[in-house]
């Protein structure tokens, strides 16, 4: 006998189609508060849709019972059409196979090497900062993080023309998938209208670049110390052998998609959280003054921990990957729910992360949360990078990237804001819209 959470009726979902496609998160709010932490929706001849904020079940599917659920046909189908059967979209033995590749290559003792390539790039995007007036904070963060992949991943002196290509091609790309996904009733009308078929053009584009790249790396004598050199040198345990050119581009093509614009988002958050918050953002800069910029790098994000506090309560009100799905390969129980194989389970990090029964004052920005003494108090609640084996491979690299930039951000500059909302746009990452920003340059 199955049982499901409280069912919204859809024609509740119906009605709100066009407001929901635009920001479900109100619509998701409507209903946990309404019927608790989880709820279902049930279409008419289709299995209900669960969709959940309580930490247990998270656990249970992304942890526990990992092995019983797969990633839904959005990300294994839809977006692999356009970013590559890498390990975001990839399933299975080949999934498994492939993480186990490329996971040593994001071990700490690895990411060293790749710190002051970040540095580095980090230092070089502040340059381009405009000073003493207000300016919009995303494109600035966009930038930045775009750059820092590229130089983490190519470590050489590229072409700047081919590399802003990539960026506008990946940029292009993310927004057409985006379309595509919240809007499935259109899907006929991109395919006749010749709009799929000019973005697999782009597709076909990117992954030329990124070839041209790895051809150029596999004659070179040189090490550059980059990603790329680490995954060229991987080997499979099984045969001894490398990965192939196309296997090469389908990770390379995920790290643009997926390790970029999910950092800018969050940073994005952050700085202007440390903006509006001022006995917050003063912390944060007597913690970067006290830190000597000439030590070793990971000497500096050691001593770097409210910094790192604050980049981590940022990433749980706003969590750039936002939501995530699995459906059921077998029948499962977890709590008080017996589903259905096929069921597919829709996990809320943005509820769970403000849900009252875990965390006090949840909608406030207050970084002690993940002070040492506090974190383990928080850590079964606190998803922003996922879960289980399938927990975002960057996610070391990520945050060494944000508490970098904070740091060298708030060495340089005075931020402040006189916005006092932050607006966002749920899509396939939690995106803030129209944040502004004034950096002034400190003279103490």
């Amino acid at each position: 006998m199955y049982k499901y959470p409280n069912k919204i009726p859809f024609l509740n979902l119906l009605f709100r189609s066009s407001s929901i496609t635009r920001n479900p998160i109100p619509f998701h709010k409507e209903g946990f508060d309404k019927h608790g932490d989880s709820f279902a929706i049930k279409a008419p001849f289709a299995k209900p849709v669960m969709l959940t904020r309580d930490a247990e079940i998270t656990k249970h599917i992304l942890r526990k019972n990992h092995r019983n659920y797969n990633k839904s046909k959005i990300q294994t189908k839809y977006l692999s059409k356009y970013v590559g059967k890498g390990l975001l979209t990839a399933s299975g033995d080949y999934w498994l196979k492939q993480r186990r590749l490329i996971q040593p290559a994001f071990h700490k003792e690895k990411l060293q090497k790749l710190v002051a390539i970040m540095e580095g790039e980090i230092e070089k995007q502040l340059k381009t900062i405009q000073e003493n007036k207000t300016v919009a904070l995303y494109p600035i963060m966009n930038q930045l993080a775009f750059h820092v992949v590229a130089k983490s991943l190519f470590n050489y002196s590229s072409d700047d023309n081919t590399m802003h290509r990539l960026q506008e091609i990946i940029e292009k790309l993310q927004d057409f998938i985006i379309r595509e996904i919240r809007q499935p009733h259109k899907k006929w009308w991109y395919k006749v209208s010749g709009l799929v078929g000019k973005h697999m053009k782009l597709v076909q584009e990117s992954r030329n670049i990124i070839n041209k790249v790895i051809d150029e790396r596999r004659v070179s004598n040189q090490e550059h110390d980059d990603l790329l050199d680490m995954l060229l040198k991987a080997k499979y345990e099984d045969d001894g052998t490398s990965m192939t050119n196309e296997q090469l581009i389908d990770e390379i093509l995920i790290f643009f998609v997926a390790g970029h614009e999910t950092t800018a988002n969050a940073l994005t958050f952050t700085f202007h959280l440390l903006a509006s918050n001022e006995e917050t953002l003063q912390k944060a800069v007597a913690e970067v003054d006290t830190v000597d910029n000439s030590l070793p790098h990971m000497e500096k994000l050691a001593k770097l921990n409210y910094v790192k506090n604050c980049v981590e309560e940022s990433m749980r009100l706003y969590p750039p990957a936002w939501i995530t799905d699995r459906v059921a390969i077998e029948d499962d129980s977890f709590t008080e729910f017996n589903i259905e194989k096929g069921t597919m389970i829709g996990i809320s990090f943005y509820e769970l992360h403000r849900n009252k029964k875990y965390w006090d004052n949840p909608d406030a920005f207050i970084p002690e949360r993940f002070s040492d003494e506090n974190r383990k108090k928080t850590a079964g609640y606190y998803f922003p990078f996922g879960a289980g084996p399938r927990m975002c491979i960057g996610n070391g690299f990520a945050l060494y990237e944000m508490m970098l930039t904070v740091y060298a951000v708030l060495k340089k500059y005075h931020i402040e804001t006189d916005q006092t909302e932050i607006e966002i746009a749920p899509l396939i990452t939690l995106k803030p819209i129209d944040l502004r920003l004034k950096f002034t340059k400190r003279t103490s």
